[in-house]
């Protein structure tokens, strides 16, 4: 594997991770506090809607690259 398709991997598995970090935040939230912080929810929702944009995009483009790599 090409150092940038390693770079790319990378990338995308840490915006996947991050995405998780924040559904993970959600989870808590309604988990153990959910009657006193509801209020929160939207912007967390927000924030993992964006979180996962992000991760689509860069796992998109290793997708690309990595096929790209084989036909070559």
């Amino acid at each position: 594997m090409s150092d940038e398709l390693k770079t790319l991997r990378k990338d995308a598995s840490k915006k996947k991770r991050l995405a998780s970090d924040i559904a993970s935040k959600i989870h808590d939230l309604v988990e153990d506090t959910y009657w006193t912080e509801y209020d929160q929810l939207p912007a967390l929702a927000q924030e993992a809607i964006a979180a996962c944009e992000a991760w689509a995009e860069a796992q998109k483009l290793f997708d690309e690259a990595s096929a790209e790599a084989e036909s070559a």
